[in-house]
Order: structure tokens, then C-alpha cells, then sequence
């Protein structure tokens, strides 16, 4: 099954990671290099409409506790900008690739970005530009999650995809349980009731209330990108 328009969802992390180890560095060149080569092969091939919402885990994680006498709403503000900065670093590396891109904020930084505006955004799809939306949702309390959730929603993208640093979603931490097996397929109401914790449950029911079917997949598996925009069988349906 092909695509018109995608949302994918990418972590802060995975700007850091190169294959399976963590980098020393918030934002490695490599990691960054690898996304954009397989994004621009996917788009290019698969001659889709594409928007992408990166995290901020990199370098600051708003949701965390304990910091230090910094209060949750500073906290998640710092973890705004944070998704800004990678959005920045993510512009800039798929545009080495030669891809035209925009960022359109959730927060107002006129001077770098524009702000998130929905017809604008889709004419921006109409010629042919990868839109990267950052700043989260706008708001406290809300993970980049339900920022990709909100964000596939107002433009009407077909599917959501949200790449990870495993296969897809499993019935148990595969960090912790070797046993822990891969999920296929699963509801979104079954996906809640168990609990699995790949996406909060605010994104997964924006999800559902739209008809946005999610694939979780392993972002580090060269061609994955464009097999989950193509509708591979890779990873995990949520649907």
C-alpha cells in the first residue's frame, strides 16, 4: 500500500546513536548523515508528501523528574527548544542531500522558523518541501509523541510512522526480558489495556480518533524508511 502523505516521528536520541551505541556527542554527524541519506531515498522513490517531528531527548528530556529545582513547566519548555535545535541540525543535513525542507514551530522563533500554520504546511507538501515541525506541541505536559499524533491529524497524513532504536513494539521491555516478543499487529484499545509503552496514550488516542494508522519500525536498518513509507510489512501496525 503507497502513501500520499507521512508523518514520521523521530526521537531526539536518534540523532545521537550510530547503529546500536549511543555517541558521546548530543548531535552526531554520522546519525544525522544516515537519517537524511534515507529519508531523501524514500522520498524520492516512493514520490511522497512528507512532514517529520523530531524530539528533543538529546539534549534535554522535559518529562524527567528531579532537576534540580527546575519545575516541570520550565522543564518541558527547555525540552521545546531542544526539539528546535534538532530540527535545525535535521534542516540543514537534508539539505546537503539536496532536499527543500521548512520548520514550522510550535513556539514563536520568527527569526529562524515559521510558525505552525496548517494551510501553509500543506502548500508547502503541494511543492514538493519536507515540512519538519518542532517546539512539541506547543505546550507543557505534552510528549513530541502526541506532537506527531496532533500534527498527522491537522494534515491529514495516511499513516503515522514513529522510528525507534528496536524492530517495533514488544509484549516486554526487550532491554530487560531476551524473551520479550515482537508484536506484529495490535488495536489501539488493546494497545492501551496492555499497557505497552511505545507511545502515551494521548497520542495513541488522537491516533484512533482519526483513523491514523501508526507503524512502529527500527530506524537503523538501512531501507527501513522507505519500506514503512511504502507499506512493508516492517515492524509494528497499530491500526
Amino acid at each position: 500500500m503507497k502513501f500520499k502523505r507521512v508523518l514520521l516521528k523521530i526521537s531526539g536520541e536518534a540523532l545521537s546513536i550510530i547503529g546500536k551505541e549511543n555517541s558521546s556527542e548530543i548531535i552526531n554527524p554520522y546519525a544525522l548523515s544516515f537519517i537524511a541519506s534515507e529519508i531523501k531515498q524514500a522520498v524520492e522513490k516512493a514520490n511522497i508528501q512528507l512532514a517529520i517531528v523530531v524530539g528533543g531527548g538529546n539534549i534535554w528530556r522535559g518529562a524527567k523528574k528531579n532537576h534540580n529545582g527546575i519545575d516541570r513547566v520550565t522543564s518541558d519548555n527547555m525540552g521545546m527548544l531542544a526539539t528546535v535545535i534538532n530540527a535545525l541540525a535535521l534542516q540543514s543535513a537534508l539539505e546537503d542531500v539536496g532536499l527543500i525542507t521548512r520548520i514550522q514551530t510550535a513556539i514563536n522563533i520568527s527569526q529562524i522558523a515559521e510558525p505552525f500554520i496548517r494551510r501553509r504546511a500543506i502548500r508547502h507538501f503541494e511543492k514538493g518541501r519536507i515540512v519538519i515541525f518542532a517546539g512539541g506541541t506547543g505546550n507543557p505536559f505534552f510528549t513530541t509523541d502526541t506532537a506527531a499524533a496532533l500534527r498527522a491529524s491537522e494534515i491529514n497524513a495516511n499513516i503515522l510512522l514513529k522510528a525507534t532504536q528496536v524492530d517495533g513494539v514488544y509484549d516486554s521491555d526487550p532491554k530487560i526480558n531476551k524473551k520479550a516478543k515482537l508484536i506484529k499487529k495490535i488495536s489501539y484499545l488493546d494497545a492501551i489495556k496492555k499497557q505497552l509503552k511505545f507511545m502515551d496514550h494521548a497520542a495513541l488516542n488522537l491516533c484512533m480518533e482519526n483513523s491514523i494508522p501508526i507503524r512502529v519500525f527500527n530506524l537503523h536498518k538501512k531501507g527501513n524508511i522507505y519500506k514503512a513509507i511504502t507499506g512493508d510489512d516492517i515492524g509494528t501496525l497499530i491500526a
